[in-house]
């Protein structure tokens, strides 16, 4: 078992420092509290197991789709359209 820092955690599997401490808060790794010069200073443990499942879990961008301006554009278009007949027909009620 390895002892890292948050910090070094986080820059290993490229997340951000919040999101490795609230990992260690809800208890998704373990982790070790040492005191070192008045602090309490907080170790994660690696394990192959964890890493594996830690793996599992991280979302990476690659696997999302990517976002095009051009399919946003054509569905706020199409958006906008329903919005103008709605005033429209509300507009003919009154």
């Amino acid at each position: 078992m390895e002892k890292v820092s948050i910090k070094t955690y986080a820059r290993r599997h490229k997340l951000s420092i919040f999101n490795v401490v609230k990992m260690t808060k809800s208890g998704q790794v373990p982790t070790e509290t040492v005191l070192e010069n008045g602090k309490d200073v907080v170790y994660i443990l690696i394990d192959k197991d964890v890493e594996n499942e830690v793996a599992k879990a991280i979302v990476h961008e690659e696997d999302t789709e990517p976002y095009s301006l051009r399919k946003e554009n054509i569905r706020l278009k199409k958006e906008i359209e329903k919005l103008k007949e709605e005033i429209v027909t509300l507009k003919n009620r009154v």
